[in-house]
């Protein structure tokens, strides 16, 4: 008997001008043949392959994008076919809550879910289920691909849907888009144990987790994880009401009246939360498919606990992911935190050093992207509901770093030169204050490391910095705070990158 990935059901998207990759399951030994045929069924490509270790893949040559094609898989035995299958761009969305947050609860949702249309345009949801249960292989066997129709899109990702809608009108041609995430994830949740134990940071991780569970048994976490999920979703519930009885409510309103939210899940073999589980559940059973490129929302959880080396561990990701799929070059887009604080919460300083690091990786890793969104934060709310401006901005930086097109991106410091108590940052692209004020934010320290607030003067791509105090600049910064306002943009619109330097 033979089983094919739900990758690969009725409405599938595969990814043009790549490898084509099929695979599933079946019995050792088994040989098992894939057609890929046309709209007037004509054979377009065919291969086939040995089932080893219970799982098999059949490789078939690149193809140009089109609609309305079949695959047709059989082990000489039984026969298994796929109508409406589309060829064209396929993305991986991953990440946390604020990739995960979906459609019906982002800003144009309710309107859109209504009435678009847009048949070329399908979504995967992987079923987020956090440790290999009987559920799970049920939940994985009844995956299937959605095109975006009307009442059809609400639980896919709002940042994807506003990325690959805007793509997909650009480019016209077919867009998937394979949403895995799970809200409140480190980055640890996402590489197996034996990708962590190449860095520090992870290995020290895993140690930690594992001393802080010892003992505890699948039951018990079972037991604890049951009430957790009762509490919040009765708090979750408290928040939806409140928010119908009193619409456009502000979110302080909302704590006042149903409380702060209830986060306290369990630790356990069984945790979503764990190091290395969801990379096992969630992305391991979808390689090595075909991908364009990658998008990827996460950051927030790791402020706080691993901020100082999330570099490291986003680089091992990108590297195993990349292995993964089998594309050492497959482009990895992400999202910057935007500025946010609890409210009543002192500035911890930590979310800056935590975008420091989301920069390194762009620079250190070839073919990545990074999107800028210091402008979009919001005080004493993690979740902001305008995803259109974060998916669209990750559109214009995919137009550059995948397509090779001027997509708009956000100006960068490229570098700086010291005269007397003047430094003087050159920037890829001219900057003005969006609010006619002096540019705010900025900060110079001399040999002592104590930064001090610096005046700025524009000059097209040119940033001339001084502060009092600081007779030898050797250090600037910009943005080096968990909230704050920000005022410097290029004419696109787009913020100025935070930085140090």
């Amino acid at each position: 008997m033979i089983r094919i990935s739900p990758l690969f059901s009725d409405g599938a998207v595969l990814c043009r001008r790549k490898e084509i990759r099929i695979f599933g399951e079946a019995e050792n030994g088994a040989r098992i043949h894939c057609e890929l045929r046309d709209e007037k069924d004509g054979l377009l490509c065919q291969g086939s392959g040995i089932a080893f270790g219970g799982r098999w893949l059949i490789l078939l040559p690149p193809q140009e994008a089109r609609t309305g094609c079949r695959l047709v898989i059989s082990d000489g035995k039984e026969t298994w076919c796929a109508m409406d299958i589309s060829i064209g761009e396929v993305f991986l969305a991953g990440g946390q809550s604020n990739m995960e947050m979906e459609l019906q609860n982002a800003d144009e949702g309710t309107e859109l879910i209504a009435e678009h249309v847009n048949p070329m345009l399908r979504y995967f949801n992987v079923p987020k289920c956090a440790w290999f249960s009987p559920e799970r292989e049920h939940a994985w066997a009844g995956a299937r691909w959605q095109a975006i129709e009307p009442g059809r899109g609400w639980n896919m990702s709002a940042v994807a849907y506003f990325f690959a809608m805007k793509l997909q009108q650009h480019l016209q041609v077919p867009v998937g888009v394979i949403d895995s995430y799970w809200g409140g994830t480190s980055i640890t949740c996402w590489m197996e144990e034996s990708w962590l134990r190449r860095t520090g940071e992870g290995a020290r991780i895993l140690e930690a987790y594992a001393e802080k569970t010892r003992g505890m048994t699948l039951e018990s976490y079972l037991e604890k994880e049951k009430v957790f999920q009762e509490t919040l979703g009765a708090w979750n519930a408290g928040v939806a009401a409140f928010k119908v009885a009193h619409p456009g409510c502000a979110w302080e309103e909302v704590v006042a009246s149903e409380g702060e939210c209830p986060w306290n899940p369990p630790d356990g073999p069984a945790s979503p939360y764990r190091p290395g589980g969801l990379y096992e559940t969630m992305i391991a059973p979808l390689s090595p498919l075909a991908l364009t490129g990658i998008l990827f929302y996460q950051g927030e959880t790791d402020a706080t606990s691993v901020n100082s080396r999330y570099d490291d561990l986003m680089i091992c990701l990108i590297h195993r992911w990349r292995e993964a799929f089998q594309d050492r070059e497959l482009p990895f887009l992400f999202v910057q935190l935007p500025m946010w604080i609890a409210g009543g919460q002192p500035d911890s300083k930590t979310w800056p050093v935590l975008r420091l690091c989301q920069s390194t990786v762009r620079d250190m890793v070839r073919h990545t992207g990074m999107v800028c969104l210091l402008d979009q934060g919001e005080y004493n709310n993690l979740h902001p509901t305008n995803k259109r401006v974060v998916g669209e901005r990750l559109f214009e930086l995919a137009r550059k770093e995948i397509y090779g097109e001027a997509g708009d991106v956000s100006p960068r410091v490229m570098e700086r030169r010291v005269e007397g108590s003047m430094m003087t940052l050159q920037t890829s692209q001219p900057l003005m204050t969006r609010d006619g004020r002096e540019p705010a934010l900025l900060e110079l320290a001399g040999g002592d490391g104590i930064y001090c607030p610096a005046r700025a003067v524009l000059e097209g791509s040119l940033l001339h910095l001084t502060a009092a105090g600081v007779e030898r600049p050797l250090r600037a910064r910009y943005a080096w705070t968990d909230f704050g306002s920000v005022n410097l943009f290029a004419a696109s619109g787009l913020p100025l990158e935070p930085f140090e330097i």
